[in-house]
């Protein structure tokens, strides 16, 4: 009895996981590489951020930013990178935290 559950567990997962795997991947834009870091910029300063450096690597645009301090004089956080990807006529974002993300989607809509 414990073995027949067993393998009807596993069957469970196994016919679960391409379900699971069937999500349609990060979100492209339609946009020129410069407008996509001028609204990357705006947006991280507006949530508080500090760009550090932009890096050209190939097809990625590699953003170093890290938290300010806000006014609490405890010093800024650590480094965080984040990567636009250049493909073709379009970018991708990747690496971006979600409330970043939502801000840099709607400018981009715009």
């Amino acid at each position: 009895m414990l073995k027949r559950l067993a393998v009807l567990g596993v069957a469970l997962m196994l016919a679960a996981a391409p379900a699971v795997a069937q999500g349609k991947g990060p979100k492209k834009y339609k946009v020129t590489n410069d407008r996509a870091l001028v609204i990357t910029r705006e947006v991280l300063v507006r949530h508080g951020y500090e760009v550090m450096t932009v890096e050209n690597r190939g097809a990625d645009i590699i953003v170093w930013y890290r938290r300010g301090n806000m006014g609490k004089g405890k010093g800024k956080g650590p480094k965080v990178k984040m990567v636009i990807h250049r493909d073709a006529d379009r970018v991708v974002f990747l690496q971006v935290p979600t409330a970043i993300l939502v801000d840099i989607d709607v400018r981009l809509k715009l």
